[in-house]
């Protein structure tokens, strides 16, 4: 049989006689039944899977034990293999399923694993050998259980070879990837929340600068992408990342497309404070009201995941806005619109042909065609605002299915910039709730949101970084005003939340890198209707 031919046979799947199809130039094993004579063509209740979703192929029982009675026990000698496969569930989700295909025939059934096997093999872009770290304290504490029960089995039955390494302090894996050499693994894995995440991701783009000589401090500086794909098993509190990118929260879910190959380009935001890296951020950037849950929710972690409830609350009764002069330079190069309701999907053509016009835009600044980024016009928003968000991803989650900036891309060089002015609090709380449902939650007078490649914030009160709004803040549930019961609070500075830590520097400067990490992700699958 030459390579490119397709393989057909006639094999028996759960008692009923089926013709088997393996198709090598479409990647594609399909089967039907064929309750007559020799092998049929396929009718509505074909069943196929791709080649690519196919995890590994197994020599079953000759015995046939695993089938029982009936039709098996007629046949001389069984023989069997089994495939394992992704299958899609519900809500995004995918779960390992097995289909077993027996005959009479050895050499068949032995010439069918053969081919298949071939086939796996030509999927280079799966990884081998991968590098995991686990943190055992985050989210419930439940990481190592999770990866030993639902991810560790399907990596050995994959034939995928790991290090492990369970974390023993904060920084443990963003240090452990500046000393180690990486050179010999296909990628790297955490198990954990957005936290451990953050880790990886700054120990994997802060090694690849090191490597290339680019100062990360400099904020104008041109970061180079890491080669190293990046796997989440997600084990924490919130697991933004993961929704955002995959759908679900779901380990099994993440440990397939990781076992697959699958690989998603990412985003990545520099944040920097005169001259010098703060951070790096992928997910949210936030000033204001999201900036003070995260730090009053530091001061209450005895308090366990709750603390972030409470911590809501009080800022959302509290209140505070404040002063200061957001400027932003608009990303002319991305395709879409932060409220064109198309939101962020698989194949994503918003995110491919927004790079495309990116790197042309690049092309043309660099042999002086075209104005550079010193005389852009940059626009300048003054005032009093609650909040300030910058999205580089929709930001889902099981609590806000449609996340903070529904129509962001997650490869499209840029990021949606939120600002939310002076409003009562009724407003907000109306604002807020639209978060949870299918409202356009940017029709509010009081909203305003830009879809930006580089942005500036300056409070009014320059870098008093405790300032009086620390005192403030000790007072009961904050200041909540008596005899202004909807106004604003004025407070000096607040804390910026990105990804879930605190920066107290209030002056930042922020960069978005186009595609600077891939992960082990495909973005998320359009479900089918119906």
């Amino acid at each position: 049989m030459g390579a490119a031919e397709p393989l057909r046979s006639v094999l028996w799947v759960k008692r009923q006689r089926c013709a088997v199809s393996l198709d090598p130039a479409r990647a594609l094993l399909r089967w039907w039944p064929s309750p007559g004579p020799g092998a049929s063509d396929p009718g509505a209740g074909a069943c196929s899977v791709p080649v690519s979703e196919i995890i590994a192929v197994e020599e079953t029982d000759s015995q046939g034990k695993h089938y029982g009675s009936g039709k098996w026990q007629k046949m001389e000698t069984p023989f069997a293999f089994t495939v394992h496969c992704v299958k899609r569930a519900r809500r995004h989700r995918w779960k390992c399923a097995q289909v077993t295909f027996c005959g009479a025939d050895e050499q068949l059934c032995h010439l069918w694993m053969q081919t298949l096997r071939e086939q796996l093999d030509k999927l280079t872009h799966r990884p081998r050998h991968l590098l995991v770290f686990i943190n055992p304290y985050g989210g419930k504490g439940r990481g190592q259980r999770i990866y030993e029960r639902k991810v560790a089995p399907l990596f050995a039955l994959a034939a995928i070879s790991t290090e492990v390494i369970v974390t023993e302090r904060a920084n443990h894996a963003k240090e452990a990837l500046y000393e180690m050499n990486v050179d010999n693994y296909d990628g790297v894995v955490c198990v954990g929340g957005d936290g451990m995440f953050s880790e990886v991701l700054h120990g994997l783009i802060g090694r690849t600068q090191r490597i290339a000589g680019v100062d990360q401090n400099e904020p104008r500086a041109a970061l180079v992408p890491s080669q190293l794909r990046i796997g989440i098993i997600p084990a924490g509190s919130t697991d933004c990342v993961c929704y955002s990118t995959v759908g679900a929260n779901d380990a099994e879910t993440s440990a397939l497309h990781i076992v697959v190959g699958d690989s998603l380009p990412m985003d990545v935001s520099s944040v920097h404070h005169k001259g010098a890296l703060l951070r790096y951020s992928v997910s949210l950037l936030g000033y204001g009201f999201y900036g003070d849950i995260v730090k009053d929710s530091e001061k209450k972690r005895w308090m366990g995941l709750i603390r972030y409830d409470f911590s809501g609350l009080k800022t959302f009764l509290s209140h505070h806005c404040y002063e200061g002069t957001v400027s932003f330079l608009p990303a002319q190069h991305t395709v879409g619109s932060p409220r064109d309701g198309k939101p962020c999907r698989a194949g994503c053509f918003v995110c491919r042909q927004s790079k495309q016009q990116l790197e042309e835009e690049q092309k043309r600044s660099l042999y002086g065609l075209e104005s550079s980024e010193e005389v852009e016009e940059w626009k300048v928003v003054c005032g009093k605002f609650l909040a300030i968000n910058a999205a580089n991803m929709s930001c889902a989650c099981p609590r806000s299915p449609r996340g903070l900036s529904p129509a962001a891309h997650l490869g499209d060089g840029s990021s949606d910039l939120i600002l939310i002015r002076k409003c009562s609090r009724f407003n907000f709380l109306r604002f807020l709730v639209r978060h949870t449902n299918h409202c356009d939650q940017f029709d509010f007078t009081f909203v305003e949101v830009y879809r930006i490649k580089k942005f500036q914030f300056v409070s009014k009160h320059g870098e008093d970084e405790d300032g009086d709004r620390g005192e403030r803040g000790k007072k009961g549930l904050g200041q909540i005003c008596s005899q202004h019961p909807s106004c604003c609070c004025a407070a000096s500075n607040s804390s910026w939340n990105c990804d879930g830590e605190v920066l107290n520097s209030s002056a930042i400067e922020v960069r978005v890198h186009c595609q600077l990490v891939q992960l082990f992700a495909r973005g998320i699958e359009e479900e089918p209707r119906g």
